[in-house]
């Protein structure tokens, strides 16, 4: 990124793009032990938000690198299919590989986004829609996206399905270090969702 790109960019949108990054981070696999190690140095406020910022961060002292793999493969992947499917086509649709992923592949080139070469799940997933936003609020592949820009893809591909996987996630019975995952989730979903309306 450029110097000039870098100064366009608000604190408060870095700071949007880091929560979705580290949403897309958390969730496109289980945590290593430097991962659990920088969530536990998280803090959050009195806000709905920074209060599951801070019992992610309690959770992560605690948890262990084999824990939280195990309780990973459990709600992700598990024998045949885990608890929940992170998926937008799932979740709009009901089956797997269906138009919002057409679609979402269609935005995708419009805006110069692309799959990772190592990463074989269909785009729609939720880690990669995180990370997707993020990128296009700092403009990692390009110019940041203007606010119009994000809205549409906001409200395109994670607004009608998001806060529903999260809120999935905060009460899945097989959710522990996952559980304010979740809540986080939720309540960005919602912020945004609030912002963008308004915005």
């Amino acid at each position: 990124m450029t110097a000039a790109a870098a100064t366009q960019i608000a604190e408060e949108d870095r700071l949007r793009a880091d929560l979705y990054n580290y949403l897309g981070l958390i969730l496109s696999g289980p945590p290593d032990e430097m991962l659990l190690a920088q969530t536990s140095s998280l803090s959050g406020d009195d806000t709905a938000l920074g209060q599951a910022i801070s019992t992610l961060a309690k959770m992560a002292k605690v948890t262990k690198p084999q824990s939280a793999a195990r309780e990973y493969n459990a709600l992700f992947i598990g024998l045949g299919r885990g608890e929940l499917l992170p998926y937008a086509s799932y979740y709009m649709t009901g089956f797997l590989n269906e138009k919002p992923l057409a679609a979402l592949r269609q935005d995708m080139t419009r805006h110069g986004l692309a799959r990772a070469d190592n990463v074989f799940e269909p785009e729609d997933n939720i880690a990669s829609l995180m990370e997707m936003m993020g990128a296009l609020i700092v403009g990692r592949f390009g110019r940041p996206a203007p606010l119009a820009t994000q809205k549409e893809f906001f409200n395109k591909h994670i607004a009608s399905w998001a806060g529903h996987f999260f809120a999935d996630l905060e009460g899945a019975k097989g959710s522990v270090f996952y559980t304010p995952v979740g809540t986080i989730g939720r309540a960005f979903m919602d912020i945004e969702a609030e912002a963008f309306r308004l915005g």
